[in-house]
């Protein structure tokens, strides 16, 4: 069992230290084929079925560059307010790890395809931070080891280990900042609002899924500490893979903590790898961090440099979506928000989701109610952050518009919302595999209606004698015997019309 590290009071880590972080993260494009070879791009499948001599790395392969992800890159760089490189190309990062077939990472180094840009970022209090992007770099993704037998999952225990090569070759590009510095007691908050603006942003560009919990975001965290009157940064560690919005801010906080507790003890800093422990929020060593020089970086000898047009940049910049930001102006002057509520929506996560899902036809009111009210409640109860539901605007809208066609009443959208959040499908598919549609047919109504004041008849008498709200009582016993999938205002009307009123 690993000990838990000692820690420092967070006051007095600021008290002693600034706090300098640096973010990497990780997005996988969401093309049709892989980075350098034409096998599906999908999450999941059975283990190595999207695999072929390419990706696997067998002799004689020869990888070619997939267009569509260079567009992707372009389009990312644009968005970061980088500058696209006129003449780009790969490297080898050459490193053994048994999910990597080939023994090396085809990336770019010295070379990237965008690079000094920046993101504004809005904090809770709507002050704007920006994060200055030292470059957006493209290449593959690794395959996954699942380390069997162990208490934690890692390989550390573990009785043996499984490869799955279908995530190998998926395009990835890294998005590195600069040293992010200045942000004092704000600095995990800082780290949590960059990574959000990040997700929305490559959410509107609709070049990746965003699902940090199936990994096409991934957060690596640098963090290190400078004595107040130092000078130069401090020793860095980097917690790796960090995959909700919530535990990037956790990871960063827990970080300064342990360290300056470290270094007010009088120990030093060791460059390294470090895990992120999601049940209690900590993290752990992992590996001895390698420099660019431990991966002997080189030209990537099978591929040709990319050279992007200007013209090319330019159309592309042309065909730029509204941004998140951009939007969050538009829909506060629809909408008539005050700041103050335009922030309580952005601060909860919902104004870009509810705007999409008007995007999808739904109403903004309609829209505002399911992801404020149910799908908040439903994102507190499992404890993530509301963009990282397993359901999209347009399911939301597709259930609002089964409302809104009589096909749902509002208890039974709230059943199809639950099904799609636990991977059922899409909306009709799980009305279908419920057996959620609404009882529409009279007679079925008329049946189940008489079945209820005959069971009341008290209650009856008491609606012919004029005490009209007693209704409820009946409308109730319907609703229970149609297990909710009566239209309530309609089972009413019913009951009024059997008992004569």
């Amino acid at each position: 069992m690993t000990a838990v590290a000692e820690t420092m009071d967070y006051a007095e880590v600021i008290e002693r230290f600034d706090p300098v972080l640096g973010l990497e993260v990780h997005v996988e494009l969401s093309t049709n084929t892989k980075m350098f070879c034409g096998c599906e791009n999908r999450f999941g499948g059975e283990p190595n079925t999207h695999v072929c001599p390419t990706c696997l790395g067998l002799p004689g392969a020869l990888p070619v560059v997939n267009g569509r992800a260079v567009e992707g890159a372009i389009r990312i760089g644009l968005a970061l307010n980088c500058e696209i490189a006129q003449w780009c190309r790969f490297a080898r990062k050459n490193y053994f790890y048994p999910d990597m077939p080939k023994n090396f990472q085809t990336s770019q180094y010295d070379e990237p395809i965008a690079f000094n840009g920046h993101l504004d970022v809005t904090l809770d209090d709507g002050e704007v931070v920006r994060i200055e992007i030292e470059r957006a770099h493209m290449e593959e993704d690794t395959g996954k080891s699942l380390h069997v037998g162990g208490a934690t999952g890692r390989i550390h225990g573990a009785e043996h280990s499984l490869l799955d090569y279908n995530r190998a070759g998926v395009p990835l590009i890294e998005i590195v900042t600069k040293p992010i510095t200045g942000t004092g007691e704000r600095a995990p908050e800082v780290a949590r609002a960059y990574v959000t603006a990040l997700r929305d942003l490559l959410r509107a560009l609709e070049v990746s899924d965003v699902r940090m919990d199936q990994g096409s975001l991934r957060c690596d965290a640098n963090v290190s500490l400078m004595a107040k009157d130092a000078t130069e940064f401090g020793t860095r560690t980097e917690t790796k893979n960090v995959n909700s919005l919530r535990s990037v801010e956790r990871a960063v906080r827990y970080e300064m903590t342990r360290q300056a507790a470290i270094l007010v003890g009088g120990g030093s800093i060791t460059q390294e790898t470090r895990h992120f422990q999601e049940a209690d929020g900590t993290t752990s060593s992992g590996r001895t961090k390698e420099t660019a020089e431990d991966y002997r970086y080189f030209p990537e000898p099978d591929l040709v440099p990319i050279a992007p047009s200007r013209e090319w940049v330019e159309e592309l910049r042309g065909t730029m979506p509204e941004l998140p930001w951009e939007r969050r102006k538009r829909v506060q002057a629809e909408w008539e928000l005050t700041d103050a509520e335009l922030r309580d929506l952005i601060n909860a996560g919902a104004v870009d989701l509810i705007a999409a899902t008007v995007d999808k036809g739904a109403s903004p009111a309609d829209a505002r109610g399911w992801w404020v009210s149910y799908l908040t409640q439903q994102a507190n109860k499992s404890g993530v952050e509301l963009g990282e539901l397993a359901i999209t605007p347009a399911q939301v809208a597709r259930v609002i518009a089964l409302v809104g066609e009589g096909a749902l009443t509002n208890k039974l959208a709230r059943e199809v919302v639950d099904g799609v959040l636990a991977g059922e499908g899409e909306p009709d598919e799980v009305v279908e595999k419920r057996d959620l549609k609404v009882v529409s047919d009279d007679s079925a109504l008329y049946k189940a209606v008489d079945e209820a004041l005959a069971a009341n008849p008290d209650i009856a008498e008491k609606i012919r004698g004029g005490k009209v709200q007693a209704a409820g009582k009946i409308v109730g016993d319907v609703m229970k015997a149609t297990k909710g999938q009566a239209d309530a205002k309609r089972v009413r009307e019913l009951v009024l019309e059997r008992v004569g009123t």
